[in-house]
């Protein structure tokens, strides 16, 4: 069955694609606001993603469509604007720009990507980025390893688009195994795919997208990781502990005894953010163990925890989102759940029981669009399984 992007890119250029990449969202129960510090994360790889239909250029140009964006965008593999643009195809040109930094690239490309969910909360700025670095690479003749992909997305969205990203989306949505949960550690990139145990309790992904839409660069969110690293840059100085650059403090490099001998000296959204930052890495750890054993209650019950300190700690949440990880908390059939992404605006992610599926859907909606009638067919639910990473 074709994709619409396909069908888009044949209006386009009369002409059919030649090849379709794909990157799937991902979800991040344990782990959140703690990869930009090097914490240890787990996550899964969704079925639904970023598609785009592309063919070769071989003058070097570069033409992208999207079908979430009106405007179409172009630039040149051998001059991408120094600066970012401020527009949805920012991500695109610091795909461009990182890739060329190591690779040469001598093909250019034209392009129709399309989004299977609302954006906003499943990583769909990481998402896009790969998908189009593997159609990029593609067509250029060029092999990545799964950490340079993971690397070059990375670079693309830290230092073109300016978000103070980790690694934990990347590495979801190219490490990521179908039924198999990804436990990374960001310090070394050493990660495991610990399978689904025969013994847990069936699960199926269930997505409650907010419907407000989400800009991590336009959010808090680059403020949130300044005022964590702020609190451990004071913690260094208060242990009398060597410390350098700012940008170069980090909670990993700050043991837990610490924070909790001079937490109290900390202003208190500082000592918020590290004591999110803290819990966060020990919940991620017991998380893993719970799923290794098949025990998805005890996991689940550890990502509400998760979304708990999310919106008290962090501090992150539009009221939104806080009433639908609170509806979540209540509703019978969901294990555990938490916001998606940063948390400003975007999605909730829910691993559920499939067998209430039917009345998880019908609750959700009717107690979360009776508190918003307004996003009356902008909220929208969604199902999903566990999927391998994007193609390399």
């Amino acid at each position: 069955m074709s994709k619409k992007c396909e069908e888009r890119f044949y209006e386009i250029y009369q002409r059919d694609a030649e090849g379709v990449s794909f990157c799937p969202y991902r979800i991040c129960p344990i782990g959140a606001h703690s990869d930009h510090n090097l914490g240890k994360i787990t996550g899964l790889a969704i079925n639904k993603g970023i598609h785009i239909a592309y063919r070769p250029k071989k003058n070097g140009v570069i033409e992208m469509a999207s079908l979430q964006f009106p405007k179409r965008a172009q630039w040149h593999i051998h001059s991408v604007p120094k600066f970012k643009e401020n527009d949805w195809a920012d991500y695109l040109r610091g795909a461009t720009w990182a890739l060329e930094k190591h690779h040469t690239l001598n093909v250019g490309l034209c392009g129709v990507i399309e989004g299977s969910l609302p954006i906003g909360g499943l990583s769909s700025s990481a998402a896009v980025i790969l998908a189009f670095l593997s159609a990029l690479c593609k067509v250029n003749g060029i092999h990545l390893t799964a950490q340079q992909m993971i690397d070059t997305a990375f670079d693309a969205e830290k230092n073109y688009v300016g978000v103070s990203v980790g690694t934990l989306d990347q590495s979801c949505e190219v490490l990521g195994k179908k039924d198999h949960l990804l436990y990374l550690d960001t310090r070394d990139n050493s990660y495991e795919l610990i399978p689904t145990s025969p013994v847990m309790k069936p699960y199926k992904i269930a997505i409650f997208f907010s419907g407000l839409e989400h800009s991590l660069a336009g959010s808090k969110y680059n403020m949130r990781v300044d005022e964590l690293r702020s609190g451990v840059y004071a913690l260094q100085a208060y242990a009398g502990l060597p410390y350098g650059k700012f940008n170069e403090a980090n909670a990993r490099n700050v043991p837990r005894e610490i924070y909790d001998a001079y937490k109290d000296r900390l202003p208190i959204p500082w000592a918020k953010r590290c004591e999110h930052w803290y819990t966060e890495f020990e919940r991620v750890e017991k998380g893993a163990e719970a799923w290794r054993r098949g025990d998805i209650e005890e996991y689940g019950r550890l990502s509400f925890e998760s979304g708990w300190s999310s919106i008290h700690n962090w501090e992150s949440g539009a009221p939104e989102q806080i009433r639908l990880y609170e509806i979540m908390r209540e509703t019978k059939g969901i294990y555990g759940g938490r916001f998606s992404g940063a948390g400003f605006k975007g999605c909730c992610m829910a691993l559920i029981d499939p067998a209430y599926v039917e009345s998880i859907e019908e609750s959700v909606t009717s107690k979360y669009l009776g508190s918003f009638p307004e996003l009356t067919g902008k909220y929208s639910f969604h199902l999903c399984e566990s999927a391998n990473g994007t193609e390399r």
